[in-house]
């Protein structure tokens, strides 16, 4: 009898893949993209030798130190090329240095050395972290993502990490742990927030939440690192959350502490405006932001400089076959 397989929605035949060496060979890769201009399109129009100082600065940001990992087969195709390292790294969102898409060069004042993760609350174990307790301590693979920001634009990311349901059964919850709480660094000299939060009374730090069965989820991920490097600290350095079903802003980024909780935690933007953001932030094409229509995408593709390729938005980012069972 003969088999025929029918690809997951996130698949893409083997010959549009990222080849291995976009990633691997970062440094020449990077210089070569910076020298071809790539990104120049949604960069500030300066002076030619001033825009090559931010071009560098950028390609210093993102030239960390290598992180190896297995990818993980399950999660190594999807639908789309991968986003050029470059463009990843430079269209940003992270309010706790501002309110602009180039971000990553106030993140840059993030201090990342001797990091340590608290994981606490409703849990059997309470442990503190580092970075080298985690990866030793946890299976580190890679997986290529599609990424949803609630902002209606899109990337596919290989980021580098381990399950969230590894950390769980580490710390074993109690019985009456119900949901989970991540907590961002913040120090009100570094992380000031956007121009327009001055004045107001914003719910620092940046803290975001999930049920504990989405956090047991397989698609659920703690990210170290991205493109075969330890994380830049725009894409939140140097641990952060992503849920590839859920809009950008669930992940939180430079996450300090991990507790585990009876009820539904606050949550940043759930708490400014629960009408815009809410708790549960699953991607949906039938469910319009206050302000503009989910049903499609812009994403950004591969350079040279910024395209953006229209598609249709799938229900859960695409991932509907891992959690759609978790809404019914």
């Amino acid at each position: 009898m003969t088999i025929i397989r029918v690809p997951k929605s996130w698949e893409i035949p083997e010959q549009e893949a990222t080849p291995e060496s976009v990633y691997f060979n970062r440094r020449r890769f990077l210089k070569t993209l910076v020298g071809a201009g790539v990104g120049a399109t949604i960069m500030p129009i300066v002076g030619c030798k001033q825009g090559e100082q931010v071009n560098s600065k950028l390609a210093d940001s993102l030239d960390t130190a290598s992180l190896a990992a297995e990818p993980n087969s399950t999660f190594s195709t999807v639908d789309r090329p991968t986003t050029d390292i470059i463009l990843a790294g430079q269209y940003n969102n992270y309010y706790e240095f501002g309110s602009g898409k180039s971000i990553w060069q106030a993140a840059q004042a993030l201090p990342t050395e001797d990091w340590k993760v608290e994981v606490t609350g409703l849990v059997k174990n309470p442990r503190t972290y580092d970075l080298d307790d985690l990866q030793k301590t946890f299976p580190i693979e890679e997986r290529l993502y599609r990424f949803r920001c609630v902002e209606a634009w899109s990337m596919v990311i290989p980021w580098i990490g381990f399950p969230m349901k590894s950390l769980i059964a580490a710390v074993e919850p109690t019985d009456n742990a119900k949901f989970v709480s991540f907590t961002s660094y913040y120090d009100k000299e570094i992380t000031v927030g956007p121009l327009w939060s001055l004045g107001k009374k914003l719910p620092w730090p940046y803290t975001e939440g999930l049920r504990l069965e989405e956090m047991a989820n397989d698609l659920a991920f703690f990210a170290i690192g991205n493109y075969g490097h330890m994380l830049p600290k725009q894409h939140g350095a140097p641990i952060r959350a992503v849920l590839p079903w859920k809009y950008g802003f669930k992940g939180a980024k430079a996450i300090a502490k991990i507790e585990f909780l009876d009820t539904q935690p606050p949550t940043f933007w759930n708490t400014i405006d629960s009408h815009e953001y809410d708790f549960e932030a699953n991607v949906n094409p039938n469910k319009p932001h206050p302000r503009w229509s989910q049903a499609s995408e812009k994403f950004i593709s591969k350079g040279p400089g910024l395209k953006w390729e229209k598609r249709p938005t799938l229900p859960y980012n695409g991932y509907g076959d891992y959690v759609a069972n978790l809404y019914v």
